[in-house]
């Protein structure tokens, strides 16, 4: 748990008896400055919890000693003190916090000094005003610690806090709304306005990154997620998703013009068909001997605007010369290596699953609903994302 400062202004009276300096049978008493207390004994009464403390001394030191005729005294200061207290940050800043004070004396141990609270142990507390917190309730309790030393009496008095959350909303939440919402003006710009919906999405998203760096400089390096980290990170997601919204649109739109293009090319028929009748005679050959259609250039003829597909060898040469040149250990050119046929097998495995890839997914014919969907699709889900949000860390 992170250590949190809290620094306060306190009046600590401490009261005993001490019959030696008892000097009047009556109800007197006597108010002497705070220097009789160094020829008396007092208490040696420390804060555990303490890091840096002073003692008001304006005009003079702020130390008083009431001395009553039956010995009682009453032992008083103001003070300034910091102290330490163990905060759990895990819904900061919708957080409840306990501090506490821990009252100990130093040295004497519970056989010599056993020290309590009186019947009315705090008095102020209710009018306390703090720009941060509110205090919730107190509460006062005692008991025993055993230190190295021996066991000591400790009392401690513990404030329920709640942290304010005024400066946040206007902080953080709501410019971070602010941001969300204006990342969906791009929903109704033109998607061929492409500098214009391209800027204002990474200017929403670079925003939301100076909020959360500004949000997480003020708070102690905690490697758990808070409450805020939880709201910006989806604040962040949000206007992220709406530039990528972007980018799907940019590409479908104009993926569909260059299909559209491209089918619009008039396509050589008569070269087609010759390139069939060719293939027909290369397949359809009978004289009882295999053949090869070996494909060349495919380029086309300036006279008749044919189609040339290759020349036909027969097969049994090649493959006579591919088994010599197997038993002299020499490669062959007529044969390929299987290396290059699994090449070959994984490129058209792969071709194979992007097609199918690409007819699973759902067919856009007009770009625009894509952004007709965002504009519902995006509100709605930042308003279940606040409302599950404010109703988790507040209800």
């Amino acid at each position: 748990m992170p250590v949190k400062d809290y620094t306060i202004t306190m009046y600590l009276n401490q009261y005993w008896k001490d019959e030696r300096l008892s000097f009047s049978s009556t109800d007197d008493v006597l108010t002497l400055s705070g220097d009789f207390a160094e020829k008396i004994w007092v208490p040696d009464t420390y804060f555990v919890n303490d890091k840096n403390s002073y003692l008001h001394d304006v005009t003079e030191k702020n130390k008083m000693v009431r001395l009553h005729g039956d010995g009682s005294i009453t032992y008083g200061m103001r003070f300034t003190t910091t102290l330490a207290c163990m905060m759990d940050l895990h819904n900061y800043p919708l957080d409840k916090q306990n501090c506490t004070v821990e009252i100990e004396s130093y040295g004497y141990t519970v056989k010599d000094v056993v020290m309590y609270w009186k019947e009315t142990p705090v008095v102020g507390v209710e009018e306390a005003k703090l720009p941060q917190f509110t205090v919730l309730g107190y509460a006062t309790t005692d008991r025993t610690e055993r230190l190295a030393t021996g066991v000591y009496q400790r009392l401690s008095l513990s404030f329920s806090l709640q942290r304010n959350i005024g400066y946040f909303i206007f902080q953080t939440y709501l410019p971070s709304i602010l941001i969300v919402m204006l990342s969906w003006v791009s929903f109704w710009i033109n998607h061929e306005a492409t500098s214009a919906r391209v800027a204002l999405g990474i200017t929403t998203v670079l925003t939301m990154t100076t909020i959360s760096t500004g949000v997480r400089s003020s708070l102690p390096r905690i490697s758990y997620v808070k409450a805020i980290d939880i709201y910006l990170v989806m604040c962040f997601v949000f206007v992220f998703a709406a530039l990528l919204e972007y980018a799907a649109v940019n590409y479908t739109y104009w993926g569909a013009r260059a299909k559209k293009k491209n089918s619009q090319k008039p396509r050589d028929v008569s070269g087609g068909a010759e390139a069939n009748s060719r293939v027909s005679n290369c397949a359809g050959d009978g004289d009882g001997r295999d053949i090869e259609c070996v494909s060349g250039e495919t380029t086309s003829q300036a006279d008749g605007g044919g189609i040339d597909l290759g020349t036909v060898r027969p097969l049994g040469p090649l493959r006579r010369r591919a088994g010599a040149a197997a038993a002299e250990g020499r490669p062959s050119a007529g044969t390929g290596t299987g290396a290059a046929r699994g090449r070959r097998r994984v490129l058209s495995s792969l071709r194979r699953g992007a097609s199918a890839l690409s007819r699973s997914l759902p067919r856009v014919h007009d770009v625009n609903s894509i952004d007709k969907y965002s504009r519902l699709v995006f509100p709605v889900s930042f308003v279940l994302f606040n409302a599950t949000y404010w109703g988790f860390y507040i209800l």
